[in-house]
């Protein structure tokens, strides 16, 4: 093997450090799952607080707790999805210093348009429970 076979090894994904390779699958991943979801009319924002709505969560404030992002960012999502008529916000009458969110038809049908887009878009792997497993490990001990 010559210095040029040595060099050339040494950039395939396979030697990668771990780091580098779930860096680079992870941007791969979300490229491809924010211009999927963009062909469709959403955000990866978008559909998290759409699939919290569907969920049954109905303040801006629940959503932004639980997507783990500032209130702030949860208001330009829902300003959005507002704007889209996906979602709508009406004041609530026990308190006026709430509103309430729902989900359009509009945004139930841009919901339902998504739900197997997985499938589509991620490549297939050998064991995906295991991938799955692995991923949550890493994003729970990052979390902690």
């Amino acid at each position: 093997m010559d210095q040029h076979d040595i060099e050339a090894a040494e950039h395939r994904p396979e030697n990668w450090p771990l780091g580098r390779l779930l860096g680079a699958a992870s941007r791969a991943v979300e490229r491809a799952w924010a211009d999927a979801l963009e062909a469709r009319g959403l955000t990866h924002a978008g559909l998290v607080a759409l699939h919290l709505l569907e969920s049954g969560f109905d303040s801006q404030a629940d959503l932004a707790r639980l997507a783990q992002v500032e209130a702030q960012t949860m208001s330009r999502t829902v300003d959005r999805l507002v704007r889209e008529g996906l979602v709508t916000r009406t004041p609530d009458p026990l308190d006026r210093r709430r509103h309430v969110l729902a989900v359009t038809p509009a945004g139930r049908s841009a919901f339902e348009a998504v739900r197997g887009l997985e499938q589509d878009v991620f490549p297939a792997v050998d064991d995906p429970e295991a991938l799955r497993a692995a991923l949550v490990q890493i994003v729970r001990s990052a979390r902690t």
